[in-house]
């Protein structure tokens, strides 16, 4: 996933999108110092250790072991206070099992859901300035795999559980906490096993999920933050070219890897048809009051239907507008041949795309087809795996009408701790475990509760990193949503 900018029928009217705009203002510093107060030290310093612990675990899907992370987590819990059957690990796999805890309340109204993953993905020492697997705090940013996606947040969700349990805060509702396997790849999913096999444990009226809704910041000044009502459906693709070969020595233009180069070349200069929903105009829209000129202006004429061509055309030289506006598919991994002296029998490349709502599977396909423009060249979709490791189909996701009550416990605590920072709706570019709660009927809120950078996206690549002080105004953050969201007054 990607908590970052990671086949809907027709998007219905979201609803109760009651959100009012102050304008980005920057009160880093005075904010800075209200939210270390609010939380005490003790509290900071549980989060980083759990923090640190989790990052030093390693839980890539070739040699990691989210069991391990699962199994720490929950002893913390259980050290804290909760009783044994209301911390449960459990899942398919010996590797790849979930951590699933659940705060009881006064019942009053039906559970939360708060889901996040504990799965990275691979990291290579060679590649990284510093060794991945080591916390590492230096110039005011932590370093390793998953500070960014996602272990920062599983650490905000569980200092917070252990907080309000010391506290003996009694929320109207049960709470419920998954930290889950295989968000990032693999066969046994976390998420999806879990409703399948143990829907009882983590049934809730609503989910919120860390891994999604980004809050943005550009140099040090805070602009919005959002909150995930929608997300774009991964799916990959094969293009596969396949020849007799021959001798190397008598080369012909018949040539496997020349028919996939040339698919590929087309592919790169297409650009899907541009599409919007009420989630992305929404976006837009607001994106546009805290921008300035011409971005102001070219937001504001995309967030019209139909969007201005000329303002698409500039907005899509920036990849994550980009992504907002229309399906997008990219190569991302190659093979062919099958000698170095002898023509290649064999080519083929995946083809990773991020379907916007309302684009079905089989019309990607068929549009990739038509692009590679090559009858040489095959293009197939590469079915996904269930947690039974048997093939799924590409399904799609429904997207989450805003319910009045979880935006009203995010102006609260926006309001509350961020004042004049502006909420808006968003739809990920990036695929989450929220498409799962989603197909289920749960409702399901991207919120990310920390601060990001705009242009600084190192989730999934070289020198992944966090600030250090975003992580502790999340901490916060999460701590205030929760209890804005569970509170019985």
């Amino acid at each position: 996933m990607t908590n970052f900018r990671k086949n809907a029928r027709k998007l219905p009217v979201i609803v109760c999108i009651a959100i009012i705009i102050f304008g980005a203002i920057d009160l880093s510093a005075v904010t800075q110092s209200q939210n270390d107060a609010a939380t005490p030290p003790a509290f900071n310093q549980l989060a980083h250790d759990i923090f640190k612990q989790l990052v030093e675990i390693n839980t890539t899907d070739s040699v990691g072991n989210v069991t391990t992370a699962a199994e720490a987590m929950a002893k913390r819990l259980r050290d804290a206070g909760f009783a044994d059957k209301d911390v449960i690990v459990a899942g398919p796999n010996e590797r790849k099992k979930n951590v699933v805890a659940r705060f009881h309340g006064s019942g009053k109204r039906k559970p939360i859901l708060f889901i996040g993953h504990l799965d990275v993905v691979e990291a290579r020492r060679e590649d990284w300035t510093t060794d991945p697997f080591q916390f590492v705090e230096r110039d005011g940013f932590f370093y390793g795999r998953g500070t960014d996606d996602m272990k920062a947040g599983d650490a905000l969700l569980l200092t917070t559980f252990i907080r309000l349990r010391k506290e003996g805060y009694v929320p109207d509702r049960d709470l419920i906490l998954a930290l889950t396997a295989d968000e990032e790849g693999g066969n046994f999913n976390g998420v999806e096993w879990l409703l399948k096999e143990h829907r009882d444990w983590v049934d809730a009226e609503y989910c919120i999920n860390l891994d999604g809704g980004e809050f943005e910041k550009q140099n040090g000044k805070r602009l919005q933050a959002a909150m995930q009502g929608s997300e774009k459906v991964y799916a990959d693709y094969q293009l596969e070219s396949l020849n007799p070969g021959g001798h190397s020595s008598e080369p012909v233009r018949d040539n496997a890897i020349y028919h996939l180069a040339g698919a590929l070349t087309r592919l790169r200069d297409y650009d899907f048809p541009v599409k919007v929903n009420e989630i992305t105009q929404n976006y837009f829209a607001r994106t546009a009051e805290i921008s300035p000129g011409d971005s102001s202006a070219d937001l504001k004429a995309v967030a019209k239907n139909p969007p201005d061509p000329a303002a698409v055309a500039r907005l899509s030289r920036e990849p994550y507008y980009n992504t907002l506006l229309r399906t997008t598919c990219v190569a991302t991994m190659l093979s062919g041949g099958h000698a170095p002296n002898a023509l290649p029998q064999t080519a083929r490349a995946n083809v990773n795309c991020r379907i916007f709502p309302g684009d079905e599977p089989e019309e990607v396909r068929r549009t990739l087809e038509r692009v590679a423009a090559d009858s040489k060249v095959s293009v197939t979709l590469v079915p996904q795996l269930g947690a039974d490791g048997k093939p799924v189909p590409t399904v799609t996701v429904p997207p989450s009408a805003l319910l009045p009550e979880v935006v009203k416990a995010m102006e609260k605590t926006l309001n509350e701790t961020y004042p004049g920072v502006p909420l808006v709706a968003t739809m990920s570019a990036g695929a989450s475990d929220g498409k799962f709660t989603r197909i289920a009927g749960i409702p399901t809120f991207g919120i990310a509760c920390m601060f990001f950078e705009l242009g600084d996206n190192r989730a999934h690549g070289k020198d992944e990193r966090i600030g250090v002080q975003d992580f502790y105004d999340g901490v916060n953050f999460t701590y205030k949503l929760t209890r804005a969201l569970s509170s019985p007054n």
